[in-house]
């Protein structure tokens, strides 16, 4: 069947609608027409225009075959009418019934590409937002990391600064509030204030950097400082300065302080600092002294015993030697210098920082 364009379709279809009417009309004029041939028209005329009304060109291309075979039905039904009659009725029916299908298949092959068309949207969509929450999700880990940093730091300051127990208390929940209508967030804004909450944090963490350093020199410089007690739970029983010699009479110069010890009793460092020194001296017998890196250098000496080594890093506290009485001595004791920039000084404008008692109005003659 050659090709056949919609309006060409239409008008044939009108036509040959027209002609079916005039020959309807007839036979009702030549009653000696069956009816069965009658209803076989009909049910052809509704199958064409059932197809017509079709949205594909395949469709109306069937509706066309169907006028054209209506028409030439009519022609076979003037020499064979009953046998005419039987096949135009199968046909039209069968043909009908296909019109239908047609119809029906377009229709849900539209809903279904409809749809695709909504699965593949909300697809796009979900994967959209789940890179928007991934995105956040690692912005929020890069946050609670900074602020676990400004935690611990603002604990070790806290240590290091000596502020009473609960006057900073990091892990307890900052009271926050306010008043008015809530809205929704929108991302964006979302977003931007996790950039400022970061850009607030990152100074915050800078500043306290600053803070730590200058508290940590601070610490350092007083640890290095000649302040403790170089040996516990004892007094003074001789000062610095001159003083009568206790062995051969006279005037001496005493650079030190003397503590009362029994032979045996630890002798502790007032200060960090390497010893540098670990052997035996004139007069002073066993002796000890240990740098302390800003100018300052102590001397233990007299004692029964060293218990460290050149090179030995040593805390505030730590013993570096037993007591005794070795050197130019009367008895047991620890003899105590501090020497500033290779000058020797009085202890006592250090010792008085540590609170060491002096034995009040005696003197007990100790070198």
């Amino acid at each position: 069947m050659g090709r056949m364009t919609v309006h060409s379709f239409e008008e044939n279809t009108q036509h040959r609608t027209d002609a079916d009417d005039q020959s309807q009309a007839q036979g009702a004029a030549h009653p000696h027409r069956p009816p069965a041939l009658l209803l076989a028209q009909h049910h052809m005329r509704v199958a064409a225009h059932t197809l017509a009304r079709g949205c594909t060109t395949s469709a109306r291309r069937i509706g066309a075959f169907l006028v054209e075979t209506g028409h030439r039905g009519r022609i076979a039904m003037q020499a064979r009418p009953g046998m005419a009659a039987i096949a135009l009725v199968t046909i039209g029916v069968g043909l009908g019934a296909i019109g239908d299908g047609l119809v029906r298949d377009l229709h849900h092959d539209r809903l279904k590409v409809a749809v695709q068309e909504q699965e593949r949207t909300l697809e796009a969509t979900r994967r959209e937002a789940q890179r928007e929450v991934n995105a956040l999700a690692a912005r929020m880990a890069e946050l609670q990391a900074e602020a676990n940093r400004l935690n611990a730091l603002g604990e070790r300051l806290t240590r290091a600064a000596q502020l009473g127990d609960g006057e900073f208390d990091f892990d307890k929940p900052v009271g926050i509030g306010g008043a008015g209508p809530v809205s929704d967030m929108q991302a964006r804004a979302l977003r931007d204030g996790m950039s400022g909450l970061d850009a607030q944090l990152r100074h915050s963490g800078n500043q306290l950097s600053v803070l730590e350093a200058l508290l940590f020199n601070r610490e350092l410089d007083r640890s290095s400082l000649p302040t403790g007690l170089p040996i516990q739970q004892s007094y003074i029983t001789s000062n610095f300065g001159y003083r009568a010699d206790p062995l051969g009479g006279g005037s001496q110069f005493h650079k030190g302080v003397d503590f009362e010890a029994n032979t045996g009793d630890p002798v502790l460092t007032v200060a960090d600092g390497v010893v540098t020194y670990s052997g035996v001296r004139s007069g002073y017998g066993n002796v000890i002294e240990v740098d302390h890196g800003n100018g300052y250098v102590t001397r233990y000496a007299h004692n029964s015993r060293l218990t460290r080594q050149v090179g030995d890093l040593v805390r505030r506290g730590e013993e570096v030697a037993k007591a005794g009485s070795t050197g130019r001595s009367t008895g047991a004791h620890v003899h105590f210098e501090v020497w500033e920039n290779g000058v020797v000084v009085n202890p006592a404008q250090f010792l008085g920082q540590a609170g060491a008692p002096v034995a009040g109005g005696k003197v007990v003659t100790r070198g």
